[in-house]
């Protein structure tokens, strides 16, 4: 405990950077104009450390402090210790797993500075739920995708909901946004990657039979709807999940963003072992 110094005060100017972590509105802009994001868990935080991130400051709960005098010393910034019922009131929620830091935002690479170098890489257009965009990074991180790379309206990986997801899996794998949604994907292809649209239309080709040999930059659209026309359009080829015929005859033709990501990325990653 004497790592942390005792906080009382949720209004302390200290904790401000935790404030209201449940009020999205707030936090988008709180933490894109701070330059900061949230890990939480040890683990999680433990995982951006090892990244490069560096942190501004660490908070536990007076419940896992004694635990987390390791982690302190491995963030090597100001840490503070609160009771549990402040840390509620300050971050407007329950703080389950004790340990939450403040972490440095570093500026994003140019979508072509991810792309080289790697085999297979994501592209997700205006998925706008952290939980999805979170668990895609897991799944791209899990089977070595080589990047991922967002559209401009897509959801923060770096969001709290997000990271906590992907259990730091978003530390793992490199990214980029787009700053042209409508020429974006022109960068892409010129770096020498094929685009497959991944759909729910039946008569796309199997993701299965992609060939090897070239590589492949697998675009997934929005949960609603899906790619939007123009980016359709754009792609070298739709791509399916072929799903059982009952199945389909009974109304189940697709499967949400997060599976379909983790099914194709697995056969995207199986075809060049």
């Amino acid at each position: 405990m004497q790592r942390f110094t005792a906080v009382h005060d949720p209004g302390d100017p200290r904790l401000a950077d935790y404030v209201r972590l449940t009020d999205v509105g707030l936090r988008k802009s709180l933490e894109a104009g701070g330059g900061l994001f949230m890990a939480e868990g040890e683990k999680v935080i433990r995982r951006a450390v090892a990244a490069g991130y560096a942190v501004r400051s660490l908070l536990a709960t007076e419940r896992k402090a004694a635990a987390l005098a390791g982690l302190a010393d491995a963030c090597g910034a100001p840490a503070y210790v609160v009771p549990d019922q402040v840390a509620e009131r300050l971050t407007g929620y329950h703080v389950h797993r004790g340990a939450l830091a403040a972490m440095d935002r570093r500026p994003l690479p140019a979508v072509a500075d991810v792309l080289d170098g790697a085999r297979n890489v994501v592209i997700l257009e205006d998925i706008v739920d952290h939980t999805n965009v979170g668990a895609i990074f897991r799944s791209a991180a899990a089977l070595g995708m080589g990047a991922v790379i967002l559209s401009p309206r897509c959801a923060d990986p770096l969001y709290r909901r997000s990271v906590k997801v992907s259990m730091g899996a978003v530390f793992a794998v490199p990214y980029a946004r787009m700053t042209d949604w409508y020429g974006g994907l022109a960068v892409v292809r010129a770096a020498g990657f094929r685009l497959l649209a991944l759909t729910p239309d039946a008569s796309a080709v199997p993701i299965g039979s992609v060939p090897p040999g070239e590589r492949a930059a697998l675009m997934l659209g929005t949960e609603g709807d899906g790619l939007s026309s123009r980016w359709r359009h754009e792609a070298d080829e739709a791509v399916c999940i072929p799903m059982d015929p009952a199945a389909r005859a009974a109304g189940v033709d697709s499967l949400n963003v997060v599976a379909a990501a983790a099914i194709a990325c697995y056969h995207l990653a199986t075809r060049i072992r």
